[in-house]
Parts: C-alpha cells; structure tokens; sequence
C-alpha cells in the first residue's frame, strides 16, 4: 500500500484529486500544468511530478491560497472524513487590514450590498404595483 513505507510516492495530481481539493484529476492537472502549485516552495508545471509525506504543498483555491502538509498517501478517493486525514492545514487566517480581525471564507454580505433576494424583488414588485 502507497501509505505503509516512508519513500512511498504518488504522482501530484492523484493525490490533491484523492484529497478531494479538487472535482476531478483531470481538472488537478490542468492546475499542475499552469504551474499553480508548488512543492517545498519550488514550482511545479507536471501533474506527474511526485509527492510524499511530509511535503508542503502551496497553491490558490476558492480565492485563497492553501498551505498543506502532506500527512498520508492515499489509497483511494473516500469521503470527505477520510480524505481529511491525508493533510493538515497550515493555511495562515485571514485577517482584515484595519481591524486585523479574523474573516471567514465566506464572509456574509452586509444588508442592501449586491442583488436583492427573491424576497427583496418580490416587494419591490408589490411597491411599484401600488403606484
């Protein structure tokens, strides 16, 4: 099994897909092709390139840029639960300039900001009806 001895190795794009930060491996390697993901800080621009553990692997997703050690090989795509114990996240918090608070991800939008809801348009029509 890939995970049992300590020179065990797995091609770059096999394993960010069994990791599942990634929807197929395909779409893995085109991320590995345009050179967006580093190992140990070096570039990489070949999905075939090999990673083991204790590697530190760096590279934008979701609009952040993901900082992952490399904790075990997989051996298969599983759930969710079991892909998380294949590395640990040492991706800094994001924190605010001004304020230097923590952010989420995906921070909630503040009232009146982007499109009116559903609810919001509905009224709207309901208003302009009136008059």
């Amino acid at each position: 099994m890939p995970g049992d001895d300590a020179s065990a190795r797995l091609r770059l794009d096999k394993w960010l897909w069994q990791a599942r930060f990634f929807k197929s491996r395909s779409l893995a390697a085109a991320h590995c092709r345009a050179k967006k993901v580093r190992i140990n800080g070096a570039h990489c621009n070949k999905a075939s390139a090999t990673v083991q553990v204790g590697d530190i692997l760096t590279f934008p997703k979701a609009g952040d840029v993901k900082v992952i050690e490399i904790v075990e090989l997989g051996v298969r795509r599983g759930p969710a639960t079991e892909a998380q114990t294949l590395y640990a996240d040492l991706t800094p918090p994001r924190e605010t300039p001004e304020t230097g608070t923590q952010v989420s991800c995906n921070p909630s939008r503040e009232k009146g900001m982007g499109r009116p809801t559903k609810t919001d348009r509905r009224a709207l029509d309901r208003l302009q009806k009136k008059f």
